[in-house]
């Protein structure tokens, strides 16, 4: 089944999807820091460079069935500004929507931050759910709903949304998976490497040692920590899961075999005295495994930042396989398969598809 992704980053909701079985064929991302990483990585992908307001929906394929992506959050964050569509960035979710209104594919998906639902953006965000549902011919059937990554076998708590739209003409609505029975911990994902980490070479992430490392990437950040980090503990346990990933090297939590933090006044901690020494960051590749990103999967950056950015950015991959296995089996049960071409709103191929098998 072949799809597009767009807004791709480094490739996390393309992974799961990848996984999942479906067939990437074209993706886009116009940010030169995860080009490398993500043509090394799927290398069988034609990734479009340009920014996503210059492509013409004409020029993607006809034979894709579905549009994946993760339009940028940063306008919609809570942590943010919260200007939405006066952001640039935010006004980027209208791209993606203007590529499935001419593209009308069988099915799309988007994710974005939990806070794109909070009061002040809720208007617009009301406005990205009536365009998606009006969108080509038949318009699409909506489902939404904010999952938290860790009941979907990734050992991070992670709260975004998602919205999956299944064309009208299909007969058919998106159910969101089953929750795991169990949460992943810290402890599954790294503790197997705790002993295998490299610093920095240079403090604040300039230069890395990643030639160096048994474990690709395995490297971490050296450098101040803000006030704003130091308000509360950021010391991982190994029983639990993570704390949600930080999309930058300087804010990226501390790895569990740091002594736990103390409070010294409200909002106030500190590493214990003596002690500073032993408390470190997550490398890159413990970054990777929490995110569920395999080994196999290498990262390519000039500065640790760099690194830590494009894993914080992405999607699970486990989470994002849960949900792609969910969209292949609906698909495959209307007896939609491989390579299956566009097929045209109210056709005949649709209707006999839809009968169930």
């Amino acid at each position: 089944m072949n799809i597009i992704s767009l807004f791709s980053g480094c490739g996390g909701l393309d992974l799961g999807f990848k996984k999942a079985g479906f067939n990437i064929i074209w993706a886009n991302d116009n940010a030169p820091s995860v080009w490398e990483t993500y043509e090394k990585n799927f290398s069988n992908v034609e990734l479009d460079k340009r920014h996503i307001s210059r492509i013409d929906p004409l020029d993607i394929s006809n034979k894709i069935i579905g549009i994946i992506g993760g339009p940028p959050c940063q306008s919609w964050s809570n942590a943010g500004k919260g200007k939405g569509f006066e952001d640039k960035r935010g006004a980027l979710f209208l791209d993606f929507i203007r590529i499935i209104d001419l593209n009308e594919p069988l099915f799309f998906i988007a994710e974005n931050v939990e806070g794109i639902t909070s009061k002040r953006n809720i208007e617009s965000f009301n406005r990205i759910k009536e365009l998606l549902e009006n969108s080509g011919k038949s318009g699409y059937n909506l489902a939404v709903k904010v999952l938290n990554a860790a009941d979907y076998y990734v050992p991070q708590n992670r709260k975004r949304i998602f919205l999956v739209g299944y064309r009208n003409d299909l007969n058919l609505k998106f159910e969101f998976p089953k929750k795991s029975e169990k949460q992943p911990t810290v402890k599954d994902a790294i503790k197997d490497i705790r002993n295998l980490a490299i610093q920095a070479r240079f403090k604040n992430g300039n230069k890395t040692n990643g030639d160096k490392c048994k474990i690709p990437n395995h490297e971490y950040w050296v450098g101040d920590y803000s006030y704003i980090f130091m308000s509360r503990n950021r010391v991982l346990t190994w029983d639990k899961p993570s704390f949600t990933l930080q999309a930058s090297g300087r804010q990226t939590s501390l790895h569990p075999k740091s002594p736990k933090m103390e409070r010294i006044s409200k909002d106030v901690m500190r590493f214990i005295p003596g002690k500073e020494h032993l408390y470190r960051r997550l490398t890159i590749r413990e970054c990777a495994r929490i995110q569920t990103f395999p080994d196999d999967f290498i990262f390519y950056y000039d500065t640790l930042n760099t690194g830590y950015k494009m894993i914080g950015n992405a999607v699970p991959v486990e989470l994002s396989y849960a949900l792609a296995s969910k969209i292949f089996k609906d698909l495959t049960v209307l007896k939609l398969v491989n390579d299956i071409k566009k097929c045209e709103p109210n056709t005949d191929s649709i209707q006999q598809s839809s009968v169930l098998a």
